[in-house]
Order: C-alpha cells, then structure tokens, then sequence
C-alpha cells in the first residue's frame, strides 16, 4: 500500500532470493537465466523520451475531478509532460476507511471511477483529450489487496488471504501479525480464478477506456509469475507501458515492466543532502517507514551515487528507472523535497532529470509547493505563478531534442567526469548518436572551485539554462555556487 511506503513492504515481504545494501532490499531472480525474456513486450516508441508526471486528483483542483484538472493539459503539456500518472481512480472502499475519504487505494470496484471524480464518461473525455493533445497516461492499478466494500469480498470469499478462517488485512510473513493496514483486505495469489479476475479487470482499462499502461502498487507483493502471466496477456492487446512501484530485478529482466522506481538512488540523495545539512526537521511520522532519513548515514557523499549505479548494474539486464526528488509518498510520509532537499531541491532535480531513467514530476512541484498534503483528507493546492514551470520545461525540452538524454537503451551511458573534488560535486557526460550533454552539479552548501581532471567532456556547448556558449576542455576549472549546477548540450 503506497501511503506506508514500499520501501517498508520491500523489506519484510519478498524474503525469497533477498539481498540487503544499505539497509534497502534488493530482490534479485532466483536462478532463471535472466538473459532470455520470460515476456515479451510490446512498447510503446513514445516511451522512449518521455517525462512522466503524477496526477492526484482528489487535491489537484478545488472541484477534484476529471473535467477540472483537464483544464490543467494546455500547461502540462507546454511543460514537456509527456506521460500522466493517474493516482487510483476507482471508487474508495467505505468499511474500514481511514480519515474522511479514506485511502485512494482501497478498490471498492475495479471497474468503476469514483464518484467524487466524475462518471466514466467523463473519464472517456479526459482520455481523448490527453490522446488529442499528443501525451499518454497510466492509471494506478492496486492488485495485493482490495477494499472491505470491493464485491468480491462476498461474491469470491476465496479470492481472499484467511486467517483464523476470516478474510484478512496483509499479514507480516515474519511475524504472523497484522501490518496494521486495517482498511484493505488481503488478495491470495494462489487462486487461479482470481488472477484471471484481474487479468480481466486490467484489460478493461486497455480495450474499453483507452488508457496507455499501467503503474502497479506494491508490485513486489504479487508473485513473479503473475506478473508474468499479465504481461503476456496485456502485451498481445497492443502497446502498453508497465510501470513497477517496487525495485525487483526480475520483473523488469523477465520483461514484464518496462520501467520500475529508483527507490535505492532516492534514498541516497536523500541522505546526501542530509549529510550537508540541507533538510529541514520534517513534521511527518516516520515511525512506520523502513529507511528513515534518521537512519541515514551522517557523511554521505556524491561518491555513493556511483555505487548505487554500480549495483544497479550488476542486477538489471534491461528497463530503466523512474528517477524523482518526490512523490504522494515521500510528499505524505517523509516530507515534502523542499524539508529533504532544502536550498538544493532544484540541484537534485537537474540530477534526476539528466540521470538515465525517465524523470517524474509529483503535483504542485511545478508551483514549488512547500506543503505535505493530507492523504486521507481533501485538499487543496495553491498553484500561484507555477514558480519552477520554466525549470522544469528548459530540462524537459533538453530531453526531447538531446538523444543522449533519452530513456533506456534509447539514450546513452553515464560517464564519469572526475573532478578535484568527487565528494561535492557529482559531474557527467551522456552520449548518443552525436548528440551530447555535460553535467556538473555541487551537492554542497558550500560554493566549489573544482578542476576537470578526467572523461569524456571536451567540445563546444550551449549551457541551458543562461544560453551562454562554452567550450570545456580538459584540466579547466568550474566554479560552482552552493548548489549549483550546470548543464551543457551540444544541440
């Protein structure tokens, strides 16, 4: 369940063929040759140099419905947005809610809309305007665990998880125990019926609404081999984009998912940053959240963003990351970027704009919104001047035109570019098909002077955000204010 975060269901659920780093579980597969595609998958060209952006709906307008924030497209897509994250638009389970209007991902019906939303037909209007406007969307998909109200409570009983001889809310394998997650009820995987329920219900969406693919909630607790079995069958019905909440190497090497998150590279800037003294005390309560930032270490420094990489490609064989400095998670439960990331948010943001992978936009980044949203509550953002709208779409317009910067085996390998200070400053070339990009960016407080001393760097640029045209060469030094950053492009 998205609001407890995955990282917590990361580590207590998958204990099969499990591996820790840094306190983040990695699963890796479990001795099938992951060089042969279990699926395979029909993708979307589209993908290839896309942004993606997270709709929440229930706070996204003063109204909370389709017909409202499609008055949002014209922006979104002057912004660069490609790809639309549509946070659980299926009507919310009553029994058992939590707060007002409960979990958004607590299903009471997947193949309704909520209410509060709109009708189905305006959901219809809403596809064909994103499709018309030339972007794409995904809509959430909750498949380990249902609401109370969901019908198949009482018409399958046996699509459900027993305890005791009762329906249950997710179990902890290790203890027996309830996680505490009190508003949903527990899917078993086990019964063949009920895949296929769900294989069904996912189609719907495909064939009869239009929707482009899906975001899959706590992936990692539904078995390989659904995902699998899903796949197969989604894939035949044409392309479509497969986003894991979760960071399983095998889902993504099987070919099942195109894309998963870059949860263990967050974590890492997140402890970064808190290593230079960047975040702010965040209000929130962390007491249910696996890897904390006060369980971070106090002397984090830019060098452990190449040993993520590192590990990460040791473990995957294909895919590539959703790269984010926030999301409704970290924004309900760890804090907002701006109590993370302090005066360097917009620095991480270049960083998870530029890095391999497809970056993600959260609602009301594009405003600087500086607030924690109620998630079980409605409410409201104020979008002012939409402060950082500029920023972001200098970066995204940079993707689309700079190959380099494309998604996967679309765009080119991070290169290294040592510098005479590797723990502050985090400096890299990408490279692909001529065109190129030079990034150098101070994950410090403190103002940096630093010499060029090794890579793939020499040649005449344009730096995107001040238009000014440089040349780089090598051993030449570049000052860099505290949190600054430079991007270069040589188109």
């Amino acid at each position: 369940m998205l609001y407890r975060l995955c990282t917590l269901f990361v580590l207590f659920t998958l204990c099969a063929c499990e591996r820790r780093v840094d306190d983040t579980a990695i699963v890796t597969p479990s001795g099938e040759d992951s060089t042969e595609l279990a699926v395979k998958p029909n993708v979307p060209d589209w993908q290839k140099d896309a942004v993606i952006y997270e709709v929440n709906t229930r706070i996204y307008t003063p109204e909370g419905t389709f017909a409202a924030f499609q008055e949002h497209l014209p922006r979104l897509q002057e912004m660069g947005v490609d790809l639309l994250w549509f946070m659980p638009i299926h009507p919310v389970s009553k029994k058992n809610r939590k707060g007002t209007l409960g979990s958004p991902y607590a299903v009471a019906d997947y193949r309704e809309v909520n209410p509060d939303f709109g009708t189905k037909e305006d959901f219809r209007q809403l596809v064909e305007a994103i499709h018309d406007a030339g972007m794409h969307l995904i809509i959430d998909w909750v498949p380990n665990h249902t609401g109370w109200d969901n019908p198949w409570i009482e018409q399958h009983p046996d699509f459900y998880t027993k305890k005791d001889g009762q329906i249950t809310d997710p179990i902890n394998p290790d203890t027996g125990e309830s996680w505490g997650w009190t508003d949903v009820a527990d899917l078993n995987y086990d019964n063949t019926e009920m895949r296929d329920s769900m294989i069904a219900a996912m189609k719907y969406w495909v064939t009869d609404m239009g929707v482009d693919g899906f975001r899959v909630d706590v992936a990692h607790g539904v078995p390989v081999d659904f995902w699998e079995q899903a796949a197969d069958s989604l894939y035949d019905l044409e392309p479509l984009f497969m986003l894991s909440e979760g960071e399983i190497p095998a889902i993504v090497n099987d070919g099942a998912f195109i894309m998963d998150y870059g949860w263990e590279m967050h974590h890492t800037l997140n402890e970064i940053a808190k290593a230079r003294g960047a975040n702010r005390e965040v209000e929130a309560d962390l007491s249910n959240i696996a890897r904390s930032e006060g369980e971070a270490q106090d002397n984090v420094t830019a060098l452990a963003i190449d040993e993520v990489l590192e590990r990460q490609e040791e473990r995957y064989d294909r895919g590539y990351k959703m790269q984010f400095t926030s999301n409704h998670d970290e924004n309900a439960w760890a804090g907002t970027e701006f109590q993370r990331f302090g005066d360097g948010a917009q620095a991480f943001a270049v960083l998870t704009a530029t890095f391999d992978g497809m970056p993600l936009i959260y609602t009301g980044q594009e405003s600087a919104v500086d607030r924690q949203y109620e998630f079980f509550e409605k409410d409201q953002i104020e979008w002012g001047d939409y402060k950082y709208a500029d920023f972001y779409k200098t970066l995204f317009d940079l993707k689309e035109r700079n190959r380099a910067l494309w998604n996967g085996e679309a765009g080119g390998e991070l290169e290294k570019i040592e510098t005479s200070n590797d723990e502050m400053v985090y400096a890299f070339t990408r490279e692909k098909d001529g065109d190129k990009v030079a990034v150098m960016i101070n994950l410090s407080g403190e103002p940096q002077n630093v010499m060029l001393e090794d890579g793939n760097f020499v040649g005449d640029y344009t730096e995107v955000f001040s238009g000014e045209q440089k040349g780089l060469s090598e051993e030449m030094s570049v000052e860099l204010e505290p949190w600054g950053y430079r991007v270069y492009s040589n188109k």
